[in-house]
């Protein structure tokens, strides 16, 4: 590591390695004016949104660890009122200054919102086509874990490619999942 990489570096909480390097290329978000739908898992649950640009962002913070069982959520921020709902979610008061909008009969997590904002966030996984979008920024970096942020040097495997997968489906219903 060079002189200018070390001062670029800092150290993250006790227990959480060292925080990466700003990227070399800004990541900021690109304007894009469209209305783009998604839902739960179960389609019990649908909304349509207005968005402005492809930015998104990862958030890291405890509570939206332990409200999805991952180590970070990938949100895009919206103007509430730009978000049409054929069934508005059920929504869990998860802090006191917060609620989180879900399906209660898939579990799939939509939303985090303050109540008093303008503003809410949809989870990017949501989207029917969650690649649309790319990080910005992250969020809540006190609880982040290091080693969970860039995992490309990792084996990759393919879940149309792991026979007892496969078995599985075509033994349920006859075909692969979309």
């Amino acid at each position: 590591m060079n002189e200018n990489e070390n001062t670029q570096r800092q150290t993250a909480p006790a227990g959480q390695g060292v925080i990466p390097p700003p990227p070399t290329t800004a990541s900021s978000a690109e304007p894009l004016s469209a209305t783009l739908e998604g839902g739960c898992q179960c389609g019990r649950i649908r909304y349509a949104v207005r968005v402005e640009d492809d930015g998104a962002y990862l958030c890291h913070c405890k509570m939206c660890q332990h409200a999805t069982g991952g180590v970070a959520i990938a949100f895009k921020n919206v103007k509430k009122a730009d978000v049409t709902w054929t069934r508005e979610p059920e929504r869990y008061a998860s802090s006191p200054i917060a609620s989180r909008g879900f399906c209660k009969e898939c579990g799939t997590p939509l939303t985090f919102e303050f109540p008093d904002s303008l503003h809410m966030d949809l989870t990017v996984g949501s989207f029917d086509l969650p690649g649309m979008f790319r990080p910005t920024h992250h969020f809540g970096v006190e609880s982040w874990h290091p080693r969970w942020l860039d995992t490309r040097a990792l084996p990759t495997y393919r879940t149309d490619q792991h026979k007892a997968v496969v078995d599985r489906w075509m033994k349920t219903i006859g075909k692969l999942p979309d």
